[in-house]
């Protein structure tokens, strides 16, 4: 019988390695489908060949990325400078290797069943292969969170240097150098877009600039100056009330996280209080009874 439990949660813990896998797969696959709407067709396909085609490659890349999808997931986390990209796989299935002999030696002189030593190693495994790219995800959406809040700055910034006559080129090149010392990750931003502009053109430069940043601010930020370069329109009056949108959604978030704290607070009300009130009120009489009796 207890063979057959320890066989069972081997099987549900596989399982669920797996499915986890597959979860981080179809969600990237379709965050990029998204994505795919608002950006021109060139984008498209190039985003296409860099991605796996199907959820199978996905599951294959989680195993064995190319040196290429590890460098992007460093770059979109904001450590770009990061030198040792290229022992990333190393660094986890070294990990798992230390960890699963440490193991093996503790179960050797505690004198551990193999089927629980069995259970921790998959365990380990999982813990191994999802964590160090959960923790790249986590700085990535920080990362995301972070540019979206400020940009509304950034929006005023461009508009002053707009008003004063500069050319888009020449506010963005100029922003990247001032804002240094504001915000270092939107500074960088800045200069990756002035950079790669001299390159592929302003419009591509900002495509790949949403790319890094899928939120819907920046999809607002990069179709405005996009339509400006399209038709030639002023975008002073645009800058500046898209700003003032974007600050008032950040306004009705923030009252909208306020509003659920009453509802959040409940739980601890309820468990630290009124049962220990209860208690207090109750126990007396119980005793009283207990004690007459």
């Amino acid at each position: 019988m207890s063979m057959q439990v320890t066989l069972f949660l081997v099987l549900l813990l596989l399982v669920c390695g797996i499915a986890a896998i597959l979860y981080l797969a179809y969600t990237s696959l379709r965050r990029r489908h998204r994505l795919h709407h608002y950006l021109s067709e060139e984008t498209v396909s190039d985003e296409r060949d860099a991605e796996p085609d199907n959820v199978l490659g996905s599951l294959v890349s989680q195993f064995s990325p190319t040196e290429e999808e590890i460098n992007r997931k460093f770059v979109e986390a904001g450590m770009e400078e990061f030198q040792y990209t290229r022992y990333y796989m190393h660094f986890k299935y070294g990990m798992f290797i230390v960890g699963a002999a440490l193991m093996y030696l503790w179960s050797q002189t505690a004198d551990i069943a193999s089927d629980k030593l069995l259970i921790a190693g998959i365990l380990w495994f999982v813990f191994c292969l999802i964590a160090p790219d959960s923790y790249l995800a986590q700085r990535k959406k920080s990362l995301i969170r972070n540019t979206s809040s400020q940009l509304p700055y950034l929006l005023d910034l461009l508009a002053i240097c707009v008003q004063t006559g500069m050319t888009l080129e020449a506010a963005i090149s100029y922003l990247a150098l001032e804002m240094r010392g504001f915000d270092k990750n939107l500074a960088k931003l800045l200069a990756r877009v002035n950079e790669r502009s001299r390159v592929v053109g302003l419009e591509r430069a900002l495509d790949e600039l949403y790319l890094r940043i899928p939120s819907p601010e920046m999809r607002s930020f990069v179709m405005t100056l996009k339509q400006s370069l399209q038709y030639g329109s002023s975008i002073y009056l645009t800058l500046t009330t898209l700003a003032a949108d974007i600050r008032a959604v950040n306004m009705l978030q923030v009252e909208e996280k306020i509003g659920k704290l009453a509802a959040k607070m409940s739980i601890p009300l309820i468990l630290f209080i009124m049962f220990p009130i209860v208690i207090i009120i109750v126990a007396p009489g119980i005793m009283r009874l207990s004690l007459n009796v």
